[in-house]
């Protein structure tokens, strides 16, 4: 249930420009990500700060999408958001000595130090990559090219999140 509140704003995003436009599909998924966040409000009684951040992205870069009619605020919103949490990730770890991934997932599982610093690192290169790989194909490809990368491009994160859990499972502890 969780897996499709977290996509259905996405999925609509698609199939809207599919049927219409991108102004349709920006105004679309603005409108699932409000949903979405009211969704997860009411079931968990808050918004975990991704959402809040994601909420306050789409509904920034979609405004300046619809309102100046230009698509290349809504191509560029995931860039924006890789390169947040890369720099997050990064601050915290070199200027504030913190691990904010350990912080928000340390009361779930029960790692080493050194797992979770790789995962950390880990973390930070998969957003520098991810937004850079959508801030080029937003720059140089056409918008239904840049559909199909953000389509299809889930694959990149889908290996990502199976390849942390293959690591993260190694160095879990063992049950007696």
């Amino acid at each position: 249930m969780k897996f499709l509140i977290d996509f259905f704003p996405i999925l609509l995003f698609f199939v809207a420009y599919k049927l219409n436009d991108i102004y349709t599909a920006t105004g679309v998924l603005m409108l699932a990500t409000v949903m979405q966040c009211l969704i997860i409000y009411r079931l968990d009684g808050r918004l975990q700060t991704m959402h809040k951040l994601t909420l306050g992205l789409v509904l920034g870069f979609g405004a300046l999408t619809l309102g100046l009619h230009d698509e290349r605020f809504i191509k560029w919103k995931p860039t924006v958001l890789y390169g947040g949490l890369a720099l997050a990730l990064a601050l915290g770890h070199y200027v504030f000595k913190r691990n904010f991934l350990h912080m928000l997932l340390g009361a779930q599982l029960k790692l080493p130090s050194w797992v979770w610093h790789r995962l950390n690192l880990s973390w930070m290169l998969y957003c520098v990559f991810m937004g850079a790989i959508n801030a080029y194909v937003a720059a140089y490809f056409s918008t239904d090219d840049w559909m199909n990368f953000k389509l299809w491009g889930y694959v990149f994160p889908l290996a990502f999140i199976i390849g942390q859990g293959v690591y993260v499972a190694r160095h879990l502890p063992k049950e007696d």
